[in-house]
């Protein structure tokens, strides 16, 4: 009996220690993590947070509008091909040349965070955490509360635009929109916790204003849209207008992060068509209900919650990928 009991327990130990083995070799679990880590650079690179969030600050003060474009930034490069900063490469046919990506902004920043950290500590720090960092940043720049990110990903070696068809989509049916976060791991409430990073930052008329004029050939308005809200949005996207403009997509905060976002979308002033859908459709709406009224504070709380899983998603870590020296080539 003591031997059997022996035996079970050597099993036991080696079983674990397979566990760990391939955990820290950096094998992805979609939304598990796969070996990233809080303080990952604590014996490496101690500066990595203060750099990166350095960078970030004197590009927000200078243009607001580079927080929500490095938020949509780390939400669009993990969605493909995992949160590998593959949507940093440049190319004609990488993701950062896609239609889907054409509007991003912030590209520099990043560069700028990894120009200073090959000075501080060469060939350490990875552009895919330098970009989950920024997004933090971006969202504490703006009044969000901020949230220990698990660091350790590796860059990865492919970018081709043709992988970005999988991105969530403006006019994305609501069961589409459910099952393409569910590939990457990602439940319901997830998406609804996400997409309210739409609380900063804009969208080009051209994204929704069919649903103004002649939504679906009905010669009539998106019914979702509030009519109290249908002029303020004609006015800033007249019929055959300039499709470039760009109108808040929450436009009580344009450049405040909270949960105004999620009220809006109760009362029928959702800009794009996937937005609005969050509140029409019953599978996500009571998730929005939880973010209403006294509860706003709990949405800053969920938000970086739901970050942390978006940026475990289909990691590379350990021996995966590589540390690129620039973030615009692999080496």
């Amino acid at each position: 009996m003591e031997g059997s009991s022996l035996t079970k327990t050597l099993v036991m130990l080696v079983l674990l220690l397979a566990t760990l083995t391939t955990l820290a070799l950096g094998q992805s679990v979609r939304g598990g993590g796969g070996g990233t880590r809080v303080g990952f650079y604590s014996s490496t690179c101690r500066n990595v947070e203060s750099i990166v969030q350095s960078a970030v600050r004197t590009a927000v003060q200078a243009n607001p509008t580079i927080a929500p474009g490095l938020l949509r930034m780390f939400f669009h490069d993990c969605f493909v091909n995992g949160c590998d900063a593959s949507i940093l490469i440049n190319g004609t046919n990488t993701e950062k040349s896609a239609r889907p990506n054409s509007l991003l902004r912030g590209f520099e920043v990043i560069d700028a965070a990894k120009s200073r950290l090959e000075t501080s500590c060469p060939g350490v720090v990875s552009c895919a955490d330098i970009l989950a960092l920024a997004a933090r940043d971006s969202v504490v720049l703006t009044g969000g509360r901020s949230w220990p990110v698990p660091l350790g990903r590796r860059d990865g070696l492919v970018s081709q635009a043709s992988d970005t068809a999988n991105l969530p989509a403006f006019n994305d049916p609501m069961t589409v929109q459910i099952q393409k976060f569910a590939d990457k791991g990602l439940n319901i409430q997830d998406l609804v916790t996400l997409v309210g990073g739409h609380t900063i930052g804009t969208a080009a008329c051209a994204l929704f204003s069919y649903r103004l004029y002649n939504f679906n050939n009905t010669n009539a308005p998106d019914p979702d849209i509030n009519p109290a809200f249908l002029p303020t949005l004609r006015a800033l996207c007249p019929n055959g207008g300039d499709g470039s403009r760009r109108v808040a997509l929450d436009t009580d905060s344009v450049n405040s992060f909270g949960s105004s976002y999620y009220n809006n979308l109760r009362n029928g002033r959702g800009v794009i068509e996937s937005d609005a859908k969050l509140w029409s459709d019953q599978r996500t709406q009571r998730f929005v209900q939880g973010f209403l009224g006294a509860n706003g504070a709990r949405f800053n709380a969920e938000f970086g919650r739901a970050m942390v899983r978006l940026g475990n998603v289909e990691v590379k870590t350990g021996t995966q990928g590589q540390i690129r020296r620039v973030c615009t080539a692999t080496n």
